[in-house]
Order: structure tokens, then sequence, then C-alpha cells
């Protein structure tokens, strides 16, 4: 039986689809999918790939409009999508970053093993759950005066650092140091920074979680010893979050300001969510002000989720902070957009890379990596579902050749929430998560089945594509032992 994408897409090889230019006439470069055959049937059929050639329509565009492994339908740009723009003639789109801007993950090793957590998992989550606060529209224990706010927005994760939140290592081990340049809370709505005030340091919820995990196996033990991963059994700590309703409402507010901005300019486009702006107009450079600010706020609450984390397992381990060696691998987001030097037409020049649902993927030797990484690559944080698990890979040569220096951020959803809810019945999930070795608490209980394992691709098969693309390069696996959910 054909498929229906079969004599549309282009086969380069067994995991790179290309969709030809003229795929959809005001295309202005190709449109390029890492998947593996059968995982075309269901990007096509939620129309994903229509999302990614009409990416390719955005005003200097370059390279190809490209999809990860993990691709789902998403607002203007499909989730898992990436395309860079020219700085001359190109724009900027809220869509290609997302409602929740620099939603990203941070891991963390420790010392210990399996055996010791395992028995103390129930005690370990509760004493997580009840640091940190989570669910919808959650407040957490710190509130920020204005003047606070503007700092957190503009210093990112060093606000939180000074505050006493964490070590300095930390900070080094985050892209951009934890904090974007450029951010000016004078660009920020009222009412964004009214959402932010409250919220630091909180979860959220949906897919936000915090996982103690077990290190499964390791692929590249060479690799693994420099990320702090030594043998399997080790755990590790994973959080998952981001700018919470400051980031929401700043995506809210300029979408809402662009598509004005989009007619102004005269641009064409074949979604309405693709409101962009030039690069270079007034209106692009308050918005990438405003998603600095927001992308801070996110260093700065997974930089206060981390102090917190560490103090929840020295108080239940009984351990005092060197011997528990809880530090942290690295930081990356994962709805950004940022202006990175990267060959172009035979030549090294600055784009402003949209990385939507994607993470970036940069090899060895490249400055903007931690010195302690500079000779292997940059860790790339990849977490599946709390019924499987999550992969740790590196940055490589081809994805800075091919992405931009971008591969995928998680396994992706198969479902949409309601379909979740529908297909999973929440004391069920509880029960087999419970049988196989894995306890969960959640902000919101009712909602849980929308993240059930079954509602999301298995990150094994999307990874496969990434590490057989030569985009990311697989370096140990993990399994959960204790979820929390937003």
């Amino acid at each position: 039986m054909t498929s229906p994408w079969q004599g549309i897409l282009k086969k380069i090889d067994d995991y790179r689809w290309e969709i030809p230019q003229n795929y959809k006439t005001g295309m202005k470069v190709p449109g390029l999918v890492y998947a593996s055959e059968p995982m075309l049937s269901q990007i096509w059929e939620e129309h994903a790939i229509e999302q990614i050639a009409n990416v390719a329509f955005l005003p200097g565009i370059v390279g190809k409009s490209m999809a990860m492994p993990d691709i789902h339908w998403g607002y203007g740009f499909p989730i898992g999508g990436v395309a860079a723009t020219r700085i001359s003639d190109g724009v900027i789109s809220p869509g290609g970053v997302g409602f929740d801007i620099n939603c990203g993950t941070r891991l963390l090793r420790t010392n210990l093993s399996v055996r010791e957590v395992q028995p103390k998992i129930d005690e370990l989550l509760a004493e997580l759950f009840a640091k940190i606060p989570s669910g919808v529209g959650g407040s957490g224990n710190i509130k920020l005066s204005q003047p606070d706010m503007d700092s957190v927005m503009t210093r990112g994760g060093n606000w939180a650092l000074e505050k006493g939140m964490g070590e300095a290592e930390d900070i080094s081990l985050t892209e951009e140091c934890g904090s974007l340049s450029g951010a000016n809370p004078d660009r920020v709505s009222p009412k964004a920074k009214t959402r932010g005030s409250s919220q630091l340091g909180t979860l959220g919820s949906g897919n936000h979680f915090l996982e103690v995990q077990v290190v499964a196996e390791i692929f590249d033990p060479e690799v693994a010893s420099v990320f702090g991963v030594q043998e399997t059994g080790q755990v590790l700590f994973l959080i998952h979050t981001g700018s919470r309703g400051l980031g929401h409402q700043v995506c809210t507010d300029y979408v809402q300001l662009l598509n004005e901005t989009v007619r102004k300019y005269g641009i064409n486009l074949p979604d309405r969510q693709l409101a962009c702006a030039p690069l270079k107009s007034e209106d692009g450079q308050n918005y990438l002000a405003a998603m600095a600010c927001a992308s801070n706020y996110a260093w700065a609450n997974r930089q206060c989720i981390t102090q917190w984390a560490r103090d929840a397992f020295m108080k239940v381990f009984e351990k005092g902070r060197q011997d528990l060696g809880m530090n942290q691998i690295y930081d990356v987001a994962h709805n950004i957009a940022k202006i990175e030097e990267h060959m172009v037409d035979g030549k090294m020049q600055n784009v402003c890379v949209h990385r939507k649902g994607a993470t970036r993927s940069f090899p060895a030797g490249r400055p903007e990596i931690p010195a302690i990484y500079r000779k292997v690559g940059q860790p790339v944080i990849i977490p599946g579902d709390m019924g499987r698990y999550s992969y740790v890979a590196v940055g490589t040569e081809t994805a800075m050749k091919e992405t931009f220096g971008s591969t995928c951020h998680g396994a992706g959803r198969m479902l949409s929430r309601s379909l979740a809810k529908k297909a999973a019945s929440v004391p069920q999930l509880m029960e087999n998560l419970r049988a196989q070795g894995i306890s969960v608490m959640a902000g919101d209980i009712d909602s849980l089945a929308e993240e059930a394992p079954e509602a999301y691709k298995d990150v094994a098969d999307v990874v496969e594509v990434t590490h057989k693309a030569g985009i990311a390069r697989n370096i140990f696996k993990t399994r959960p032992l204790g979820v929390i959910k937003g």
C-alpha cells in the first residue's frame, strides 16, 4: 500500500527526507526531515510536513527548514523545528521559539547508587515535592520585587547564585553561562512581569518534571567519565522546566504585536502563526530583548530548583554536599532563538537560529562549550517519557554542517493531551509504573494521564535517528526511579 507522503518526500538516506522547494509555491528553501521511514506516516497525518514547508516561506531563511525526529504539531513552527535566518534581511518569529521560552533540561550527577536510593525513593520524592512547588500557576517561595524581577531577567542564573542558590560551577556548566545577552526588562509587559513575580523556583505543569534516574547503559565510557558518569547503577537527577507564566505572556504579547508588523512590512506568510519581524527592525529587536529576559528567568528558575533539590537529597540521605557529589553535568535550552556564527554558502556568518523543541548540539572545539567539555563536545540531554528511559548524547561536526548545531530535544508526543486522557486511566497508569519500580507524584494527579508513556514516541527510536544520522552521538542511557510531574 502506498503511503501518502511517497512521491512527495525525497529520500536522501534512511534518516533524511527532503521536502522539495517546489512543494509549495513561495518556499525559499527546501525542507528536511530527520526520521526513520516508520515515523513518516504519523508526521504526515498530523500535518507537520505542512508546517515545515510553511517555515520555508520566512524572509531571509538559509539552508533548509528542518525537523528533528521528535517533531509534532506546534504553534507556527512544528515542535522539533529548526530554522536559521540572515541578519541582513531575515526575520525573528516567536512561533519559532514557542510559548515556554527556554524550556530546558538540567542534569545533575551524584555519588549515590541505585541500591542506596531505591529503598528511600518515596521519601525522597516527598521531600522534593515539599521543597519545589508544582502544578498549574503554582506560586513559589520567592516573591520578587520589581527591581529584583528586572535583575532576574537581566542576570539569569547569576542572580540566583548571588542569592545563595547553587554554586559557581553550575553557571559555567549552563548554556550561555545562564544569561543571554541583550535582555531589556523595559521590553517586557507589566502583565508578563506580574505573572513571573511569584513563580520563580517552581516546576509548573504539563510535561515539566523532576526525575530521579539511574544509569542503565553506557555506550562511550571515556566521554561519560568526562561528564561525571562512571558506571551503571549511578543515580542522576534531571530537571525539566522553563520560564513559566512570564515566558508564555512574552510570547502572547509579541505574537499579537508582530501580526501587525507582518502587515506593515508586507511580509507574505501561509500561516498567521508565523508572525515575525525583520531582525533589524525595532519590533524584531524588542522581541529578542524580551525573549532574552524570559530565557534568563528560566535559567534562574532552574538554578533555584537545583539548590532545593540538593537540600532534599542531603536531608534524606544525611550526607553533606561534597559526599553526595551532586554536581551539575549541563543545562541546555530547548525553546530559544540565538545569534550564532555558522557556515552558510561557504563562509562564516552570523545567523539567527530558531530552535523550537530542539537542542543545541555543538561539537568539540567550539568556544561556547565549557572548557572541561571542549575536547569531547557539548552534552546533549534527551529526556524520554516517565515509563521508559532518557539519553545523554554529545554534539557533532555533522550537526554543525547540517543543522546549525542542533538535534532533537526529547521523545515527542504521539497523542494530544485530550486523547491521552481518554486512552489512559490514572489508577492503572500508577499501578503499571509502580510494577516497573517507578514511583510518581504529581502536582495535578488528575492530569497525569496526559503524560502517560503511550502518549509519547519511544525515545529510543528518536535517538536512533539522531545517532545514525550523525547529528548527535549517544553516550549513555538512563531509566527513571522516581518522577514528579507538574
